[in-house]
């Protein structure tokens, strides 16, 4: 089943984003090749492709999961999680209906 994950970014966590962005990349990168990435992506804290230093408030991952236990455990081990840029995170169950 397909999952949304959404990490909420605390305060001023871009410099703690921008260090862990590439094992946060590589997580990513590997459910894409297992075929069960759908989109993943930030979500910039100003109405602005590339926000600069307002940063982000958050990002949404939608992927492909065994269970809501096994996304949620997957959301927790991430490195956004362990570096403190996420202040929470939620995932729900998703169901793609478009395109």
């Amino acid at each position: 089943m397909w999952y949304a994950i959404e990490g909420h970014d605390g305060a001023d966590v871009l410099a703690r984003r921008q260090q862990a962005r590439a094992a946060h990349l590589a997580r990513l990168e590997a459910l894409r090749d297992a075929g069960r990435l759908l989109l993943a992506g930030p979500c910039p804290a100003i109405d602005a492709e590339d926000p600069g230093p307002a940063g982000y408030s958050g990002s949404i991952v939608i992927a492909e999961f065994g269970s809501l236990a096994e996304a949620r455990a997957w959301a927790e081990a991430d490195p956004y999680v362990a570096a403190g840029v996420y202040e929470r995170v939620e995932v729900r169950p998703f169901r793609p209906v478009l395109p």
